[in-house]
């Protein structure tokens, strides 16, 4: 892997990259810490396409739509019998806009950041295999960190490996238990394939 890495690529600006990967997510959310119970991580996956703009050699703008699966488990769900407790999967279409900062000496390695924003798809809870997108708001709003990084193939092609994290500041629930504020937390690890469309790359 460090050998592939030896290789650079000369991005000016104006040149633009597209990307594909999958991931496996590990995501839970946050809550007050008076809260009788501790929500607990629940593993995904992520499906992304990506389009990577370069305004500098060492600087571009990254724009994601992501099929985000988050959720959490040892979740309380309101019921006609009282309060269970109970697994819930809310699928995402996520639109992360990310700063992306290329470094390294061959500039292989990068680290990105910036809003995002989540249009709920979906949610069932496992109590029942229960439909409950009506309990939860339908967008979702927040901040993502990653860092990558690309290992030459040729001078078009890099495959990469990304670790990125999520944080909501945005309620995704209509009405608590309590009527507090809960917000999706989202880790993940991914890896998939850079094109570049820029004629003149070289190694």
């Amino acid at each position: 892997m460090l050998g592939f890495c030896s290789a650079s690529f000369s991005q000016t600006k104006g040149d633009l990259e597209l990307s594909g990967s999958v991931g496996l997510n590990y995501a839970t959310v946050t809550t007050p810490q008076y809260y009788s119970y501790s929500p607990a991580y629940k593993l995904g996956f992520n499906l992304a396409a990506s389009a990577d703009y370069y305004f500098a050699e060492r600087w571009s703008i990254k724009a994601k739509l992501i099929y985000d699966q988050k959720g959490w488990t040892n979740g309380e769900y309101v019921t006609t019998n009282g309060i269970e407790y109970t697994d819930f999967t809310l699928n995402y279409l996520t639109v992360p806009i990310l700063a992306n900062w290329h470094f390294g000496r061959k500039r292989n390695w990068y680290l990105n950041f910036g809003p995002y924003v989540g249009f709920l798809m979906s949610a069932r809870t496992t109590y029942s295999g229960t439909d409950a997108k009506s309990s939860f708001n339908t967008t979702d709003a927040g901040l993502e960190l990653g860092i990558g990084v690309k290992i030459p193939i040729n001078d078009k092609i890099r495959i990469f490996i990304e670790d990125d994290a999520q944080a909501g500041i945005a309620n995704i629930v209509k009405q608590s238990t309590d009527g507090s504020s809960i917000q999706n937390s989202r880790g993940s690890l991914s890896v998939g394939v850079n094109v570049s469309l820029n004629k003149n790359s070289s190694e």
